[in-house]
């Protein structure tokens, strides 16, 4: 088995790897490039490939060494369909609606083709599960979007989304693989073609390597690929985790973008427009370099996963309890945190004239 695990790993990563080198010069050519702007400031052009090659690489091994079910096609298929869109977004840049109307849509075949949807909210404050009945298609659309633009909006410092994504496919793919769910050959996937992308944005080990972006066709895959096998994992049968346990291995990107949104709707602001305050964006005014918060924040990302599955063991309803507790106070730290590195600024700024 774990012979088989290594080359499910080694396939992913080598087919998106070769992918990398042959899509570069396509995207300069195409004009599929990241320009530095006020927003972005990063050096210089950089492909937008990660997505489509970690999109091909995944397609590949899953048609090499799985079955060809309707589930599987279906999977592929709508992710596929979500590449597509994020590749437009990141061509032509544009607008939420139908980018929300895209992921709605695949929600929708999720629930109404496959069954797939969120039922059960799990054993939260009875011995019994709270089952959603005719609000579980609503609550399925949400959880598929919320989860889609959460890694999305996380996507903003070099190997973010990326270090995330390993930590919940890796917690997942335990799981699954515990519970004997054949899904989990699928994170295993995306652990390989991840960790190809990763060489390249991040550019290690080999400086040389020229830096890539995952895009928005990318963080919105793997934010699809992660509700996906949450929904799979926590309705099986047999689940291979509570639902609570899911808000945990999601925590940082969900709690991040729940309480951005939070502070937008109380300025007037559209909910999605983008802005520099996310956590990674406080870790930079703070002082710390962008690979320290890449650490910090996987670290934190870390500790909440596995912090989310010991709580399962313990109680569902304490798991819940926790992860509200921890939400709360994210949100209020966030929101007076930027009041503390707004003085500290101007008290520099005093100190230095």
């Amino acid at each position: 088995m774990p012979f088989e695990i290594l080359s499910f790993i080694f396939s992913a990563f080598f087919i998106t790897y070769l992918q990398v080198w042959l899509a570069k010069p396509i995207a300069f050519k195409c004009g599929l490039v990241d320009r530095p702007n006020h927003r972005k400031l990063h050096e210089g052009s950089v492909p937008l490939v990660g997505g489509i090659c970690v999109f091909i690489g995944i397609s590949i091994s899953v048609v090499i060494f799985l079955p060809m079910t309707v589930e599987v096609i279906s999977y592929i298929l709508l992710s596929g369909l979500m590449v597509t869109i994020g590749v437009v977004d990141d061509y032509k840049d544009i607008s939420v609606k139908p980018r929300l109307l895209t992921q709605i849509a695949i929600a929708l075949a999720m629930i109404f083709f496959l069954d797939y949807k969120l039922s059960s909210l799990g054993s939260l404050f009875t011995d019994t599960n709270i089952q959603l009945g005719y609000f579980s298609a609503v609550f399925t659309v949400l959880a598929v979007v919320g989860c889609i633009n959460a890694f999305n909006m996380v996507d903003g410092i070099d190997g973010l989304v990326g270090v995330l994504s390993l930590i919940a496919f890796t917690a997942l793919a335990f799981l699954l693989f515990r519970a004997g769910i054949q899904w989990y050959v699928l994170c295993v996937f995306y652990v390989g073609a991840i960790a190809a992308y990763l060489m390249f944005n991040l550019n290690w080990p080999i400086k040389k390597y020229k830096k890539i972006f995952m895009g928005d066709a990318g963080s919105m895959l793997i934010g699809f690929t992660i509700i996906w096998l949450l929904c799979i994992g926590t309705q099986s049968k047999e689940p291979a985790l509570a639902p609570v346990t899911a808000l945990w291995i999601i925590a940082v990107p969900l709690i991040d973008m729940a309480a951005i949104m939070i502070r937008r709707i109380r300025k007037g602001d559209s909910p999605f427009k983008p802005d520099r305050e996310h956590l990674h964006h406080i870790f930079m005014r703070a002082g710390a370099t962008p690979k320290q918060t890449l650490f910090l924040i996987a670290g934190l990302s870390l500790l909440m996963t596995c912090l989310g599955i010991y709580l399962e063991q313990v109680s569902e309803t304490i798991s819940l309890l926790v992860f509200l507790v921890v939400f709360f106070v994210y949100s209020y730290l966030i929101t007076h945190i930027w009041k503390v590195l707004t003085f500290m600024r101007k008290l520099r700024k005093r100190t230095a004239e």
